[in-house]
């Protein structure tokens, strides 16, 4: 009888005994893919960021048009579910999903700090420029969003600097590198769906403030005309978003994630180094 079959030893020993070989494995799936997207040429790099604005895009043009037909919010988060749906089975990204996997790979050695910079710096330039296109594409192909577009763009523009709006991005961060952590707990598409939904779905149902999301927002409220709000404004709103996003993922989902395999994390770093 093996270890995992004795109900005895099972019920008697500690939960993170139990669960450890799931952990490492998530673990070996996190330290694969990060080292992949910490080496990936360039124009992959750029390829990959544009694509997440466009599918996130999507989204945005399902919430806009389920809201403006049904006046509800929350249907309209239903919808943008699709956003991540499609970022998942497209295999693109978006910047806040970098907060977990290429930071794992990065602190156990697989790459440089100037390397995560990169990913981060470049990938989030490529969704804003995607989502720029699609948002103005959406608002003049469907006049009928504008007023929704509106709404929501100032609503995102007028948070300001506050303790309210610091919290909202840093709910949104670890929001995001949740759905990230969860989707590699296992290998199976139908599973990894689930959470894409669910998380999505509270991103924009509690309305965090989420850097690329909420810009495409604010892309088509100012594409629609007559708001009361500024490209300064945006931007202001990005940097402050950003900041909490960052903080909200790196701090209470992936350092305290890294903490469970620190023995993991200490081998990588010295077979590298042996390397």
């Amino acid at each position: 009888m093996t270890r995992s079959d004795d109900p005895v030893r099972s019920l008697t020993s500690p939960v993170g005994a139990r669960d450890e070989p799931e952990i490492e494995e998530a673990f070996d799936r996190l330290m694969q893919e990060g080292d992949d997207r910490l080496n990936r040429p360039l124009l992959p790099l750029l390829a990959i960021g544009f694509l997440g604005g466009v599918d996130v895009g999507v989204g945005v043009l399902a919430y806009l048009v389920v809201r403006s037909e049904t006046g509800n919010s929350l249907l309209g988060a239903l919808a943008f579910t699709i956003g991540f749906v499609a970022l998942l089975m497209a295999r693109s990204e978006l910047f806040t999903e970098n907060f977990l996997v290429p930071v794992t790979a990065a602190v156990a050695g697989a790459g440089s700090v100037s390397k995560l910079l990169r990913l981060w710096v470049v990938t989030l330039f490529f969704n804003l420029v995607a989502g720029l296109a699609m948002a103005g594409m959406i608002v003049v192909a469907l006049p009928s969003v504008q007023p929704v577009a509106r709404e929501a763009g100032s609503h995102y523009a007028h948070l300001g600097v506050s303790w309210r709006s610091f919290f909202l991005a840093v709910l949104a961060g670890a929001v995001i590198t949740l759905l990230t952590r969860m989707q590699h707990a296992t290998d199976d598409l139908g599973v990894k769906i689930v959470p894409a939904i669910l998380m999505s779905f509270v991103l924009v149902g509690a309305q965090l403030f989420h850097s690329v999301l909420d810009s495409i927002l604010m892309f088509a409220g100012l594409f629609s005309g007559g708001v009361d709000y500024t490209w300064w404004n945006w931007l202001g709103a990005l940097g402050w978003s950003a900041f909490g996003n960052l903080l909200g993922g790196l701090v209470l989902v992936t350092s305290v994630r890294l903490l469970r395999v620190p023995h993991r994390v200490a081998e990588e770093r010295s077979n590298r180094e042996d390397d």
